[in-house]
């Protein structure tokens, strides 16, 4: 793919991952991390190698300008978001064969990614600084549990409208 249409695509997508985060108020844009993991998987099958990277690193810049006092965990996460989307693309082997997409293949990929990316942010905003002070000890393993269950339901139906998306309608979109 051309420097101009990696561009092209990654101002696309990271002004929607932009529009996501700052119109959304947060808890609220934390529930839509399904639209970011659609996109990031779209940039994915777009681009090629390095496709979420870039995506997650100039989302992760818009956005955490749009936020000050959150600037650095929203680029950090959302970076590290994008790195784990093409390290796991890579490890599943989930780009495209022939313009086709394989549907299971992209769903491991995004389900791996989603669960990692919810409960390090997780960990990091509300464990570890003690926000969340869960008194009875049974409840923390609860608490996790619970948070990878809902990323992976997110990377699941995300890794799924992505492939739809792709195998459906843009396989063929020339750009």
């Amino acid at each position: 793919m051309h420097k101009a249409k990696r561009l092209f695509i990654t101002a696309l997508f990271s002004s929607i991952i932009f529009v996501a985060n700052f119109f959304v108020p947060p808890p609220i844009n934390n529930l839509l991390i399904v639209v970011q993991a659609v996109i990031l998987a779209l940039a994915a099958l777009f681009v090629g190698k390095a496709g979420a990277t870039y995506v997650g690193l100039v989302g992760g810049v818009l956005s955490a300008l749009s936020r000050p006092a959150f600037g650095p965990f929203t680029f950090a996460f959302t970076f590290l978001y994008g790195v784990l989307v093409d390290f796991f693309f890579v490890i599943f082997n989930a780009y495209p064969n022939n313009n086709i997409a394989n549907r299971n293949r992209v769903i491991l990929a995004m389900t791996s990614s989603t669960a990692i990316i919810g409960f390090v942010s997780y960990y990091v905003v509300a464990v570890y600084p003690k926000i969340v002070e869960l008194t009875p000890m049974e409840l923390a393993p609860m608490m996790s549990g619970l948070v990878i269950f809902v990323a992976a339901g997110s990377g699941i139906s995300a890794g799924y409208a992505a492939v739809y998306l792709w195998n459906r309608y843009l396989k063929n979109v020339l750009l």
